[in-house]
């Protein structure tokens, strides 16, 4: 009698080239965060194909849809994220995007594809689960808004866990990494004019610069990490942005800067958003200068429950095996995934997409010439789904 995995690797193995050709339309016509419609229909058409019943334009573009196993039970929730970057495409595929200067560079067509064929997988498996599988195909994670949307739209009602992926390219295909705790930081944004006195370069007494007092206030923000910080409470401070000025013989009359602050705890992320204005305002005056501060609160850090790690990492190693599953270091990149994660327990984890020598040399996320491997297609929907029938078989 035939396993239950191996009809199951079975019906992967005969969708696959199905689930690669929606991926490779998807990455083709790629679309900016919260200009997701094509996308948003495209997916939306491919569940009324299958018979799964949804929701659209849901905190914008997003999507709901949901099926049920052979009885009533818990609701768990699986997740991914739609949009592209506004990133012009270098690589040579024969899908590459003809949306000139839009690219999926952070693989969030892959997810979408894993999701989707995730919820064909389940829909055709129904005996083998009890409960409710929500599918949330969300809009607008790049710039922090879409989770949010979407949960203020009800997305997380009767939710009771949560998972979501993220691909890889550094990690050789066929694997995953997964951390309890902490795995990825919280993401806000700093938003800093100064005000000074524009005049001649030669004169430069008769002016106010806002260029030296910004310079100083660049280097001086970063004493609220080594200073202020306890060195064992990892965050980063950086200024991504400085403005001011058109000519190379004119003092200009005010500077904007704006930064990104990441960190992994709450308490650290308050103390910061305490430090900065005090060092800013202080530092600008030393220069005669007024400084505007404005801190704005994006998303928090990504900390998984331990239990639901656990259960992703059982339902990893069963269907690709201990080796496969690989312990990871936590990163300050950003993922909105974090807000669902406040509300509902859950966990996030790392899919390799990377090839299986050397994945650490590729193209990284966001990167013109990232080409995540389409084998993590078939594994994402491999692992998806053995959680889903431990959680709820």
């Amino acid at each position: 009698m035939e396993t239950s995995q191996a009809y199951l690797s079975k019906f992967l193995e005969l969708h696959n080239d199905e689930w690669i050709a929606f991926r490779r339309d998807l990455h083709a016509h790629p679309e900016l965060s919260e200009q997701e419609k094509e996308t948003s229909e495209k997916v939306a058409q491919a569940l009324t194909k299958l018979g799964i019943p949804f929701k659209k334009n849901i905190g914008g573009y997003g999507i709901i849809a949901e099926i049920t196993g052979s009885e009533p039970g818990p609701t768990i929730a699986l997740r991914a994220d739609m949009d592209a970057l506004p990133i012009k495409e270098e690589t040579n595929l024969p899908f590459k995007s003809v949306n000139d200067g839009v690219m999926h560079a952070c693989g969030h067509d892959i997810h979408t594809t894993i999701l989707l064929a995730t919820a064909q997988t389940l829909s055709e498996h129904t005996s083998q689960f009890k409960g409710t599988v929500r599918f949330i195909f969300q809009p607008a994670e790049e710039v922090n808004v879409g989770a949010i949307a979407m949960i203020k739209e009800g997305v997380l009602d009767n939710v009771q866990e949560i998972y979501g992926l993220h691909n890889a390219p550094t990690l050789p295909v066929g694997s995953i990494g997964i951390k309890p705790g902490p795995l990825m930081g919280s993401v806000d944004r700093i938003e800093l004019t100064i005000e000074g006195k524009g005049g001649h370069g030669a004169a430069p007494e008769a002016s106010i610069d806002p260029i030296v007092a910004g310079s100083s206030i660049v280097m001086g923000i970063q004493t609220a990490i080594s200073r202020e910080i306890s060195p064992i409470e990892p965050a980063v401070i950086t200024i991504g942005s400085f403005h001011a000025g058109l000519a190379n013989n004119i003092i200009p009359s005010e500077a904007k800067l704006t930064g990104t602050i990441r960190t992994f705890s709450p308490k650290v992320q308050e103390q910061i958003k305490q430090i900065l204005p005090r060092i800013i305002e202080q530092q600008a005056l030393s220069y005669r200068c007024t400084a505007h501060f404005n801190y704005i609160d994006q998303s928090p850090a990504v900390i998984n429950s331990e239990r639901q790690t656990d259960y992703v990492k059982k339902a990893a190693e069963k269907c690709l095996g201990a080796d496969h599953v690989t312990l990871c270091e936590p990163t300050t990149i950003g993922e909105d995934f974090a807000n669902y994660l406040k509300d509902v327990p859950g966990a996030f984890f790392w899919l390799g997409s990377g090839p299986e020598t050397n994945a650490e040399k590729s193209f990284g996320l966001h990167h013109p010439k990232c080409s995540p491997s389409e084998g993590a297609i078939k594994v994402g929907v491999d692992v998806l789904s053995h959680l889903i029938f431990d959680r709820l078989g």
